[in-house]
């Protein structure tokens, strides 16, 4: 059973998942979907590790979301939300080897390797334009 804290953060954070699985992208809940989707996954693949921080919403959901009108961008998209789920963050963390955790944070993968990846610190204190610029580039290089 849920305590009430967990009740009261999955309430709140509702909206910030449904900002980008409004926009197509696959939430991964659980460290099996994250294995499920690493391994039987081919192709490029953005991964957005969303959290309830304020650089997560007004910087990295809108450009994750505004980085999919390239004419060239990945095959899928999914998102693992730190803090609430936390296990399926971790899981994706692992295959994200030799990059530190931080969120939110972007990669992009191909079959399951990471070509690019944007920290935290490539997103808090940039514009939207920036971080779409960097996704963008990334995708024109690799997609």
């Amino acid at each position: 059973m849920m305590n009430p804290y967990e009740a009261y953060m999955k309430e709140i954070s509702q909206p910030m998942r449904d900002e980008l699985t409004n926009a197509g992208f696959t939430e991964l809940t659980t460290p099996e979907e994250v294995d499920t989707f690493i391994s039987e996954t081919k192709g490029t693949s953005l991964v957005v590790i969303n959290s309830v921080c304020g650089c997560a919403a007004g910087l990295a959901r809108p450009s994750a979301r505004e980085s999919l009108n390239n004419e060239k961008r990945p095959d899928h998209t999914v998102t693992v939300f730190a803090g609430q789920d936390r296990e399926a963050t971790s899981r994706m963390r692992d295959y994200l080897e030799g990059y530190e955790p931080s969120s939110p944070s972007m990669a992009l993968l191909k079959d399951g390797q990471v070509l690019h990846f944007i920290p935290r610190e490539e997103i808090e204190d940039y514009e939207v334009e920036e971080i779409v610029a960097n996704l963008t580039n990334a995708y024109n290089q690799y997609c």
